[in-house]
């Protein structure tokens, strides 16, 4: 017989209670903050939010998140990684994600280290094992703990959890690293990011609250859901006229509309097998 929300989180606080002092990877979205929440709860000011500014991730993203840390009453750490450094993340193939994850729990393993805490906690959730997910690989080899995934929450357990603590992004959409907007096999640079950033908010600004900006050359393929394509084709004169501006050479509306993961589409079943073996 499968366990309710309710007992789910009450596993949850029992792993979380045996723990001592821990570090919780800090993105302020609703995984990782639900995590945050509840390692607050159990281990009161044994816990410490540390947050990760990247090149990949917006740095109004960063900003929430110490924001939202610090009106928790959480003791918050600010802290960066150098992503494009990294060849093998700069590279962008499959198994860049492993790279770029190993990189950030290596990271956050050295920080604890150093500061005396005994685990490092990440936010992700059982629906983390149904997609192309090389970090699960490289959370394994460094330790972290993926506390959701050990109590067994899915994504809308883990919102109404959220939600019936009060906590103000129950419903936050889910955000990513903006190298997922651009096709694998293409080298990352900051112009990219920036071209992809820059398009993203502009739309956002008009209104659209799911956006995605896929990145194909002189291509910007703009994903929106099916219910704002309307709204996106009757403003396409500015939307045109600013992603010109921005580099792009063709604007166009994917007409399967707004989806996390479409750059994982044109993975094969045999390629995801030997990326995440």
């Amino acid at each position: 017989m499968s366990k309710t929300r309710l007992e789910k989180d009450h596993q949850l606080g029992e792993i979380l209670s045996d723990m001592g002092r821990v570090m919780v990877a800090f993105s302020g979205g609703v995984d990782s903050t639900l995590v945050l929440k509840r390692a607050q709860q159990e281990l009161g000011d044994q816990v410490l939010a540390v947050v990760v500014a990247s090149e990949l991730f917006r740095q109004e993203e960063f900003d929430k998140a110490v924001k939202l840390a610090e009106e928790m009453g959480v003791r918050v750490l600010k802290t960066e990684i150098k992503e494009l450094e990294d060849a093998g993340i700069a590279a962008n193939n499959p198994d860049s994600w492993y790279y770029s994850k190993k990189l950030l729990y290596s990271h956050l393993n050295q920080l604890a280290k150093e500061l005396g805490y005994d685990y490092v906690l990440d936010g992700m959730i059982m629906d983390d094992l149904d997609d192309f997910r090389p970090g699960l690989q490289a959370r394994t080899e460094e330790g972290a703990r993926s506390v959701l995934q050990e109590a067994g929450l899915y994504k809308q357990e883990v919102r109404a959890l959220t939600k019936e603590l009060g906590v103000p992004v129950w419903d936050k959409p889910a955000s990513c690293s903006l190298a997922s907007r651009i096709p694998y096999g293409t080298k990352l640079d900051k112009y990219k990011i920036e071209q992809v950033d820059q398009a993203e908010r502009f739309i956002m600004n008009l209104g659209f609250k799911m956006v995605r900006v896929r990145h194909h050359g002189e291509v910007a393929r703009v994903e929106v859901t099916p219910e704002d394509m309307p709204e996106l084709l009757k403003q396409h004169d500015k939307v045109q006229m600013k992603l010109t501006s921005l580099g792009f050479t063709y604007v166009s509306l994917d007409l399967r509309g707004y989806r996390t993961g479409s750059m994982n589409e044109v993975l094969s079943e045999e390629s995801l097998e030997v990326e995440v073996s």
